[in-house]
Protein backbone atom coordinates (compact mmCIF):
# COMPACT_ATOMS: atom_id res chain seq x y z
CA UNK A 1 0.00 0.00 0.00
CA UNK A 2 1.46 3.14 -0.91
CA UNK A 3 0.59 6.85 0.03
CA UNK A 4 0.35 9.54 -2.80
CA UNK A 5 0.84 13.39 -2.59
CA UNK A 6 -2.38 15.32 -3.45
CA UNK A 7 -2.35 18.80 -4.54
CA UNK A 8 -2.28 20.11 -0.95
CA UNK A 9 0.57 18.29 -0.53
CA UNK A 10 -1.23 15.88 1.73
CA UNK A 11 -1.01 11.98 1.97
CA UNK A 12 -3.70 10.29 1.04
CA UNK A 13 -4.18 6.18 0.33
CA UNK A 14 -5.54 4.16 -2.21
CA UNK A 15 -7.11 1.08 -0.78
CA UNK A 16 -9.55 -1.90 -2.16
CA UNK A 17 -10.80 -2.79 0.88
CA UNK A 18 -11.42 -0.17 3.36
CA UNK A 19 -11.53 -2.74 6.08
CA UNK A 20 -7.72 -2.51 5.53
CA UNK A 21 -7.77 0.80 6.43
CA UNK A 22 -7.41 -0.48 10.36
CA UNK A 23 -4.42 -1.93 9.73
CA UNK A 24 -2.40 0.88 7.69
CA UNK A 25 0.80 2.03 10.37
CA UNK A 26 -0.67 -0.10 12.77
CA UNK A 27 1.89 -0.25 15.32
CA UNK A 28 4.07 2.49 13.89
CA UNK A 29 2.83 5.59 15.43
CA UNK A 30 2.28 6.88 18.56
CA UNK A 31 4.52 7.50 22.22
CA UNK A 32 5.48 5.63 25.15
CA UNK A 33 2.31 6.01 26.85
CA UNK A 34 -0.18 4.48 23.68
CA UNK A 35 0.22 3.46 20.21
CA UNK A 36 -2.22 5.10 18.01
CA UNK A 37 -1.93 7.01 14.70
CA UNK A 38 -3.03 10.57 15.59
CA UNK A 39 -1.86 13.67 17.85
CA UNK A 40 -3.86 15.96 19.61
CA UNK A 41 -3.64 19.62 19.72
CA UNK A 42 -3.82 21.19 23.44
CA UNK A 43 -6.81 23.31 23.67
CA UNK A 44 -4.93 24.77 26.84
CA UNK A 45 -1.48 26.03 25.54
CA UNK A 46 -2.86 25.45 21.30
CA UNK A 47 0.58 23.06 21.25
CA UNK A 48 0.51 19.22 19.27
CA UNK A 49 1.00 16.33 21.93
CA UNK A 50 1.52 12.98 21.19
CA UNK A 51 -1.14 11.98 24.33
CA UNK A 52 -2.18 13.72 27.34
CA UNK A 53 0.48 12.30 29.35
CA UNK A 54 2.58 13.60 27.00
CA UNK A 55 1.64 16.86 27.51
CA UNK A 56 1.26 17.03 31.26
CA UNK A 57 5.09 15.30 31.69
CA UNK A 58 6.40 18.18 29.00
CA UNK A 59 4.20 21.13 31.34
CA UNK A 60 5.10 19.82 34.58
CA UNK A 61 8.49 19.43 34.23
CA UNK A 62 10.94 20.99 36.15
CA UNK A 63 12.14 23.39 33.09
CA UNK A 64 9.02 25.12 32.72
CA UNK A 65 7.80 27.92 34.72
CA UNK A 66 6.02 27.45 37.75
CA UNK A 67 3.33 29.60 36.61
CA UNK A 68 2.68 28.11 32.95
CA UNK A 69 2.47 24.66 34.56
CA UNK A 70 -0.71 22.84 33.92
CA UNK A 71 -2.41 19.75 33.42
CA UNK A 72 -4.49 19.11 29.79
CA UNK A 73 -8.37 19.46 30.29
CA UNK A 74 -8.57 15.97 28.64
CA UNK A 75 -12.40 16.12 27.39
CA UNK A 76 -11.78 19.80 25.96
CA UNK A 77 -9.74 18.75 23.21
CA UNK A 78 -11.23 19.58 20.15
CA UNK A 79 -8.65 18.75 17.41
CA UNK A 80 -6.27 15.59 16.25
CA UNK A 81 -4.06 15.14 13.85
CA UNK A 82 -3.77 12.63 11.81
CA UNK A 83 0.27 11.04 11.60
CA UNK A 84 -0.04 9.69 8.47
CA UNK A 85 -1.29 12.09 6.06
CA UNK A 86 -0.74 15.52 8.91
CA UNK A 87 -4.68 16.23 8.63
CA UNK A 88 -5.86 18.07 11.25
CA UNK A 89 -9.60 17.25 12.03
CA UNK A 90 -12.45 17.10 14.76
CA UNK A 91 -12.33 14.57 16.64
CA UNK A 92 -13.61 11.29 15.25
CA UNK A 93 -11.97 7.71 14.56
CA UNK A 94 -11.51 7.80 11.20
CA UNK A 95 -9.05 10.56 9.08
CA UNK A 96 -11.11 12.56 7.30
CA UNK A 97 -8.37 12.92 4.60
CA UNK A 98 -6.63 9.53 3.85
CA UNK A 99 -9.86 7.18 5.71
CA UNK A 100 -6.67 5.49 7.90
CA UNK A 101 -8.28 4.50 11.98
CA UNK A 102 -6.50 6.54 14.12
CA UNK A 103 -6.85 4.35 17.13
CA UNK A 104 -8.54 0.80 17.01
CA UNK A 105 -10.05 1.66 20.48
CA UNK A 106 -11.82 4.81 20.02
CA UNK A 107 -13.78 6.93 22.56
CA UNK A 108 -15.70 10.32 21.51
CA UNK A 109 -16.44 11.00 25.22
CA UNK A 110 -12.79 10.71 26.51
CA UNK A 111 -11.53 12.05 22.78
CA UNK A 112 -9.19 9.10 23.33
CA UNK A 113 -7.32 6.54 20.67
CA UNK A 114 -5.25 3.78 21.57
CA UNK A 115 -3.88 1.13 18.61
CA UNK A 116 -3.66 -1.50 21.99
CA UNK A 117 -6.88 -3.51 22.39
CA UNK A 118 -5.67 -6.18 24.26
CA UNK A 119 -6.48 -3.91 27.30
CA UNK A 120 -9.80 -4.51 26.61
CA UNK A 121 -10.78 -0.80 27.21
CA UNK A 122 -13.76 0.06 27.86
CA UNK A 123 -15.92 3.68 29.04
CA UNK A 124 -17.60 3.83 32.25
CA UNK A 125 -20.00 7.11 32.37
CA UNK A 126 -19.82 7.07 36.27
CA UNK A 127 -15.87 7.58 36.69
CA UNK A 128 -16.57 9.79 33.59
CA UNK A 129 -13.04 7.88 32.04
CA UNK A 130 -12.10 4.97 29.90
CA UNK A 131 -10.55 2.05 32.13
CA UNK A 132 -8.87 -1.10 31.16
CA UNK A 133 -9.32 -4.87 32.34
CA UNK A 134 -12.97 -5.25 30.44
CA UNK A 135 -16.16 -3.75 31.54
CA UNK A 136 -17.52 -7.73 32.47
CA UNK A 137 -14.37 -7.61 35.09
CA UNK A 138 -15.48 -4.65 37.19
CA UNK A 139 -18.42 -2.73 38.74
CA UNK A 140 -19.16 0.98 39.96
CA UNK A 141 -19.27 2.16 43.69
CA UNK A 142 -21.21 4.89 43.54
CA UNK A 143 -20.00 5.53 47.32
CA UNK A 144 -16.09 5.16 46.71
CA UNK A 145 -16.78 6.91 42.87
CA UNK A 146 -14.80 4.63 41.13
CA UNK A 147 -14.60 1.22 39.61
CA UNK A 148 -13.52 -2.36 41.77
CA UNK A 149 -12.78 -5.95 40.44
CA UNK A 150 -16.37 -7.68 40.48
CA UNK A 151 -14.49 -10.03 42.87
CA UNK A 152 -14.17 -7.42 45.86
CA UNK A 153 -18.28 -6.59 45.41
CA UNK A 154 -19.44 -8.42 48.54
CA UNK A 155 -16.85 -7.97 50.42
CA UNK A 156 -14.97 -4.24 50.10
CA UNK A 157 -15.39 -1.69 52.30
CA UNK A 158 -16.70 1.62 51.24
CA UNK A 159 -14.74 5.17 51.67
CA UNK A 160 -16.09 7.93 49.93
CA UNK A 161 -14.36 8.91 46.85
CA UNK A 162 -11.92 6.29 47.50
CA UNK A 163 -9.20 6.96 44.77
CA UNK A 164 -10.05 11.05 44.65
CA UNK A 165 -6.67 11.51 45.97
CA UNK A 166 -2.86 10.79 45.76
CA UNK A 167 -1.38 7.67 46.37
CA UNK A 168 0.40 8.15 50.24
CA UNK A 169 3.58 7.06 48.82
CA UNK A 170 4.62 8.87 45.49
CA UNK A 171 1.75 11.26 45.77
CA UNK A 172 0.07 10.91 42.27
CA UNK A 173 -3.49 10.90 41.60
CA UNK A 174 -4.81 8.06 41.67
CA UNK A 175 -8.08 7.91 39.74
CA UNK A 176 -6.83 8.18 36.64
CA UNK A 177 -3.47 6.83 37.10
CA UNK A 178 -2.08 4.28 34.62
CA UNK A 179 -0.58 2.11 37.19
CA UNK A 180 -2.23 -0.95 39.04
CA UNK A 181 -3.70 0.29 42.08
CA UNK A 182 -4.91 -2.24 45.40
CA UNK A 183 -7.32 -1.47 47.82
CA UNK A 184 -5.87 -2.35 51.66
CA UNK A 185 -7.92 -4.36 54.06
CA UNK A 186 -8.83 -0.88 55.77
CA UNK A 187 -10.14 -0.01 52.08
CA UNK A 188 -7.42 3.07 51.14
CA UNK A 189 -5.94 2.81 48.05
CA UNK A 190 -2.05 2.58 47.20
CA UNK A 191 -0.15 1.86 44.00
CA UNK A 192 0.73 -1.39 43.68
CA UNK A 193 4.13 -1.03 43.11
CA UNK A 194 4.45 1.44 46.03
CA UNK A 195 2.79 -1.26 48.38
CA UNK A 196 5.41 -3.86 47.29
CA UNK A 197 7.98 -1.42 48.07
CA UNK A 198 6.96 -0.08 51.63
CA UNK A 199 6.99 -3.90 52.32
CA UNK A 200 10.48 -4.20 51.27
CA UNK A 201 11.49 -2.19 53.97
CA UNK A 202 9.60 -3.85 56.43
CA UNK A 203 6.73 -1.13 55.88
CA UNK A 204 3.33 -3.63 56.63
CA UNK A 205 0.92 -0.41 58.42
CA UNK A 206 -1.45 1.54 56.08
CA UNK A 207 0.30 5.36 55.38
CA UNK A 208 -3.19 6.93 55.63
CA UNK A 209 -4.79 5.42 58.65
CA UNK A 210 -1.52 3.43 59.94
CA UNK A 211 -3.68 -0.24 60.26
CA UNK A 212 -1.95 -3.72 59.40
CA UNK A 213 -2.56 -4.15 55.72
CA UNK A 214 -2.31 -7.66 55.88
CA UNK A 215 -2.59 -10.78 58.24
CA UNK A 216 0.74 -10.30 60.83
CA UNK A 217 -0.08 -13.30 63.12
CA UNK A 218 3.01 -14.75 62.51
CA UNK A 219 5.19 -11.65 63.18
CA UNK A 220 3.09 -11.36 66.70
CA UNK A 221 4.00 -14.44 67.32
CA UNK A 222 7.50 -14.15 66.78
CA UNK A 223 7.70 -10.57 68.70
CA UNK A 224 5.79 -12.67 71.58
CA UNK A 225 9.00 -15.07 72.01
CA UNK A 226 11.18 -11.94 71.30
CA UNK A 227 9.79 -10.34 74.54
CA UNK A 228 9.72 -13.02 76.30
CA UNK A 229 13.43 -13.55 76.39
CA UNK A 230 14.02 -10.31 76.77
CA UNK A 231 12.83 -9.57 80.38
CA UNK A 232 12.92 -5.89 81.30
CA UNK A 233 15.15 -4.59 84.13
CA UNK A 234 13.65 -4.90 87.61
CA UNK A 235 13.44 -1.43 87.52
CA UNK A 236 10.72 -1.40 84.78
CA UNK A 237 8.99 -4.70 85.49
CA UNK A 238 6.16 -2.88 87.45
CA UNK A 239 5.55 0.17 85.20
CA UNK A 240 2.15 0.29 83.13
CA UNK A 241 1.48 2.51 80.19
CA UNK A 242 -1.52 3.00 78.24
CA UNK A 243 -1.35 2.38 74.57
CA UNK A 244 -4.00 2.64 71.70
CA UNK A 245 -4.38 -0.14 69.23
CA UNK A 246 -3.74 1.04 65.49
CA UNK A 247 -5.84 -1.68 64.30
CA UNK A 248 -8.87 -2.28 66.60
CA UNK A 249 -8.59 0.95 68.24
CA UNK A 250 -8.67 -0.07 71.60
CA UNK A 251 -7.17 1.37 74.54
CA UNK A 252 -5.16 -0.99 77.21
CA UNK A 253 -3.18 -0.42 80.29
CA UNK A 254 0.15 -3.28 79.92
CA UNK A 255 3.66 -3.41 81.01
CA UNK A 256 5.81 -1.00 79.57
CA UNK A 257 8.48 -2.86 77.44
CA UNK A 258 11.36 -1.44 75.33
CA UNK A 259 9.84 -3.82 72.18
CA UNK A 260 6.86 -3.38 71.63
CA UNK A 261 3.42 -3.28 73.21
CA UNK A 262 0.77 -5.82 72.72
CA UNK A 263 -2.89 -4.60 72.50
CA UNK A 264 -4.92 -6.70 74.98
CA UNK A 265 -8.51 -6.08 72.74
CA UNK A 266 -7.07 -8.17 69.92
CA UNK A 267 -3.00 -9.03 70.66
CA UNK A 268 -2.20 -6.87 67.82
CA UNK A 269 1.33 -5.36 68.31
CA UNK A 270 0.75 -2.19 66.02
CA UNK A 271 0.22 -0.29 68.84
CA UNK A 272 1.19 3.44 69.89
CA UNK A 273 2.46 4.69 73.71
CA UNK A 274 -0.18 7.54 74.76
CA UNK A 275 0.69 8.09 78.33
CA UNK A 276 3.66 6.59 81.14
CA UNK A 277 6.92 5.23 80.54
CA UNK A 278 10.33 6.60 80.66
CA UNK A 279 9.54 8.32 77.35
CA UNK A 280 6.32 8.94 75.45
CA UNK A 281 8.01 7.46 72.52
CA UNK A 282 8.80 4.28 73.04
CA UNK A 283 6.49 1.91 72.25
CA UNK A 284 5.31 4.02 68.69
CA UNK A 285 8.97 3.99 68.02
CA UNK A 286 9.03 0.66 67.44
CA UNK A 287 5.71 -0.04 66.41
CA UNK A 288 6.89 2.33 63.34
CA UNK A 289 9.52 -0.28 62.98
CA UNK A 290 7.54 -3.05 62.83
CA UNK A 291 4.80 -1.72 60.79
Amino acid sequence: MEAKLSSDGSKSFELGDVECLKEVGYGNYGCSHYRRRCKIRAPCCNEIFDCRHCHNEAKNSMDTDPLDRHDIPRHEVQKVICSLCDTEQDVQQCCINCGVCMGKYFCGKCKFFDDNVSKNQYHCDECGICRTGGEENFFHCNKCGCCYSKLMKDAHHCVQRAMHHNCPVCLEFLFDTMKDVTVLACAHTIHLECLEEMQQHYRYSCPVCSKSIRDMTNVWRMLDREITSNPMPAVYQNKMVWILCNDCGANSHVNFHTIAHKCLNCNSYNTRQTRGGPTASCSSGMAETVL
